[in-house]
Order: C-alpha cells, then structure tokens, then sequence
C-alpha cells in the first residue's frame, strides 16, 4: 500500500491523514436506531458504511471500541422544534404497550436485521434509558458553567450565550444571528429564550409515562444529551471517530458539540463523519415522508414498489457500489444490476479454485494496492469494487485460455479477494451456501455423462445438457484440459 488512511473530517470540510489519539486503540462512537419502529433501508445504510469503518481499522490492526447507541427515551416526534410526544412513548400508548416492549420487540428485530446483513455487533451498545444518572450529572456541569438555564422543572442549553464563548454552527455551518432572524413563536416553546434553544432535561407532564427523578423535578433527558454522556462514559473526553447519517448533523451532532463545550471546555471528537441518504427517486427515504421500505419487507420482496425480493447480501453490495458521502437512489434495476455484479465476483472467485497454473502472462499484482489505496481514501469501496472487476476480466481471461497465470499469482488473487469482498467488504456468498457441496457434486456428475456423451459422438445429448442447465443461468465452457462451469 502507498497510501495512509484518509478520512473525510465533516468539521473541517477536507481529507484528514487519520491519527489516532492513543494508537494502536481507536474509539469510534456512531448513533444507532430510535427503536420504535422496523429498520428500512436507511437505516441499513449507516450501519454498513460504519461497519467498513470499524471492520477496516480492526484489518489495519487498530484496537477499535465501537459504540453505537439505541436510542429509547427523549426522541420527540419533531426533531428540530422539541415538539409532539416521545416516538417511543407514542407508539406504546397507540399498541397498549409498555414503552420498554416496544424498545424490546424493535431492538431485538433491528439486531437480527444487521445480523442478516453480516454488520458486526458494536463492542458496547448502551441506552439513553440505562444511563439516566450520567446524563443528570452532565446537565448539572452545563448549568455550574453558565451555559444552561432552568424554566419550570425543564433545563434548556442557553445557544446565544454559548455562542458569546464558542462557535455554535460550526459543524454544520449555520450562523445563531440567522437563527435569530428567522425565530418564530411556537407553541409549547414558551419556556425557552430562544425557539432553537434546546432542551438537557424536560420537565414530565402527568401523562408522559416515562420519567425520573431529577434536581429539577421528574422528568426525562433531552434527545442530544444520551450520545455526549455515553460517549463520555465508554470513549473517555476525547475520541477519534464520532459517525452517523446526515440528517444528524444538525441539530442532533451540532448540539452534542456544544454539550460537550459548554461541560467540558473542549471538543470531544477528532473526526466527524456522516454517511449519505438513501433517496427514492431524488426524496430522502424516512418515516416522516411515509416513502420507506422495512429491510424485511426487501428480503421477502412483500412491498408494491418491489419487483421481487431481495437478499440482505445484494442489499449490502449495493451500498459498496456508491460511496458512503454520495446520496443512493433506490431502484429496482440498482438492485438487479447490484446482484449480477456480486454474482460475477463470486463466481470469478470460485473459478479461481478449477484455473490450471501455468507461466503469468499478465501483471495482477499491482491490484492488491489499487484496492488499498481506494480505502485509504477515505474507504471508497465503490473504485475498490471497479478494480475487483478489472481483476475478474482477466481471471475471466485466463479461464477462457486467452490469458494465464502462475499458481503464486492465482493464490495472490483469491486472498485478495477473500480480503476485500468476504474480510473488508463483511459479503456473503449466500448462492447455495447451505448445499453447495451438493451443487458441485451434481455438475461434476452432468459434466461427465456430457463429456461421456461427447465421447460416444452423441453431440445432440450432448448440446441438450448444455441447453438445459443454460435454462438455470449455468454456463459451460469446454477447455483444451475439459469443461467447466459457472453461474451466469
């Protein structure tokens, strides 16, 4: 490799040479789900383009602690304005449920999700709801240094005067005087100094189920104040990594910066980075505009915008096609187009296993640092993905006779690709996982009664096995040393 790992810092707006502040130990914190409803493709997407973070530090060697959240408390149904009920609270008041069934049924549905998309389980997965004690005794720093302000049994972070001090806005680039200008009176808001103030701690109204004891009454903390207290508690003051997607930014990320100031006097995080949204037809997918598909609603293919289902495995390598800062549009034809890429690659690599090694006629190594080099920079599978292709035509080649390649050169091919596409890149090769043994067993058997067939010059025998299995997507090509087959 000739390259350092990049990583594209959101705070300072360019690559960044990734250091460590205690290497070899890495501490990446990321924001998990509001366990109030089934995981959709958004979803999916920033714990994969996460899971490539954390699974590509731990192939460098690094000693990452991943956290990643579950969000179970204080998530209000309006992110920005802190208005309407708790997501959590509401759901269970709308099911009859208590609010921690509902964060047990989507919690553990969300966990065999990633399970199926073979993302890797965070070293520590805390709750808002388990670490009540430490978000109280955060809100008290804020409110000791000035920088909070107590209104009717609610704690509120003072912006404008944080801002005397600090750069509210820094991260995402929004100016307090344009907050200013554009405040409006909203209802329910009339606690706050300002409309964009945002609330550390709430006060509970009596028919708010969940709430705790605190200095300033019962209540429940505010939804940004779980990540500064939790990344605080497992990744120390400060950490290198903090992830999420895009619609965090702002206000959620925004604010976590300013808890942290405002208690702590410092910034927390060494590297912002935020993963792109999925999009349908040009629309962010979410809940809120009611255009989302549930991740299992695509692995049964039972939605009206689907053509068919979908594996968890296409759905992964679709995400490794654009790069993790670039919008994703869904469609039906990516997704198609998704699977026959994966398809060829795995094929390609099971091909590796029946190529005969002579003398390389063609230069392969020089792939093993193009694949590198493209996560490096700022882990672009999308270019790594396009030099595996490259890789597979010539292995293509070489099977076809027109190319060849040294036993070395075909062992340095299979590890790289088991490297990348199985180790890195976190795919399955699902395509008769369970009975492949039986599969090859099966077409040796079809490969040899053809052969057999050839031999006895039965070639109408012969051309009707080959047909036959062409009709099941299986290719036969016939080799000066015999035949051999694939998927299409």
């Amino acid at each position: 490799m000739q390259n350092k790992l990049q990583i594209y810092n959101t705070l300072s707006r360019k690559k960044e040479l990734f250091e460590p502040i205690d290497p070899p130990h890495v501490g990446m914190y990321v924001c998990g789900p509001t366990v109030y409803g089934d995981a959709h493709l958004g979803h999916a997407r920033a714990a994969i383009s996460f899971d490539i973070v954390f699974r590509y530090l731990l192939y460098l060697d690094y000693k990452v602690r991943y956290v990643r959240n579950i969000t179970d408390v204080g998530h209000l149904e309006n992110d920005t304005d802190e208005l309407g009920e708790d997501k959590i609270a509401k759901k269970a008041r709308l099911d009859q449920l208590e609010p921690m069934e509902v964060v047990q049924l989507f919690a553990n549905r969300y966990h065999k999700n990633m399970e199926q998309l073979n993302v890797l389980p965070p070293s520590i997965e805390p709750s808002a709801s388990g670490h009540i004690i430490e978000q109280i005794e955060y809100v008290k720093e804020i409110l000791e240094n000035g920088y909070g302000y107590e209104k009717e049994g609610s704690v509120y972070f003072d912006v404008v005067r944080y801002n005397e001090d600090y750069n509210y806005g820094k991260l995402s680039g929004r100016k307090v005087e344009d907050l200013l200008k554009n405040t409006r009176d909203l209802a329910g808001q009339e606690d706050k100094k300002n409309s964009f103030d945002f609330a550390l701690w709430k006060k509970a109204d009596p028919k708010h189920i969940m709430r705790w004891a605190s200095p300033w009454g019962e209540g429940y903390p505010g939804w940004h104040m779980e990540c500064s207290a939790m990344g605080a508690k497992y990744l120390g003051e400060q950490f290198d990594i903090h992830g999420g997607g895009l619609d965090l930014l702002f206000p959620h990320h925004e604010s976590e910066i300013a808890q942290v100031n405002a208690a702590k006097g410092h910034d927390a995080v060494k590297y912002w980075m935020h993963n792109n949204l999925i999009t349908v037809g040009g629309q962010k997918m979410g809940k809120s505009l009611n255009n989302f598909i549930t991740l299992d609603e695509f692995f049964s293919g039972n939605h009206e915008a689907l053509d068919r289902a979908y594996s968890p495995m296409t759905i992964r390598f679709f995400m490794l096609q654009a790069h993790y800062r670039s919008t994703l549009d869904f469609s039906n034809e990516a997704l198609q187009a998704a699977e026959k890429g994966m398809n060829k690659l795995f094929d390609t690599f099971k091909l590796l296993d029946h190529i005969k090694p002579t003398e390389s006629s063609v230069d392969i190594r020089k792939y093993h640092d193009l694949c590198f080099n493209a996560l490096n920079d700022d882990f672009n599978t999308p270019i790594a993905l396009a030099h595996l292709f490259d890789l597979s035509r010539i292995i293509n080649q070489v099977n076809d006779g027109k190319e060849s390649l040294s036993k070395d050169d075909i062992s340095f091919a299979k590890d790289l690709f088991e490297t990348v596409l199985f180790k890195i890149f976190g795919l399955l090769d699902e395509k008769g996982k369970d009975d492949s043994k039986l599969v090859e067993h099966l077409m040796e058997t079809m490969l040899t009664i053809r052969q057999q067939a050839k031999d006895n010059k039965d070639y109408a025998t012969s051309d009707k096995i080959r047909e036959e299995l062409e009709k099941l997507n299986i290719q036969i090509k016939d080799t000066k040393e015999g035949s051999n087959w694939s998927f299409k």
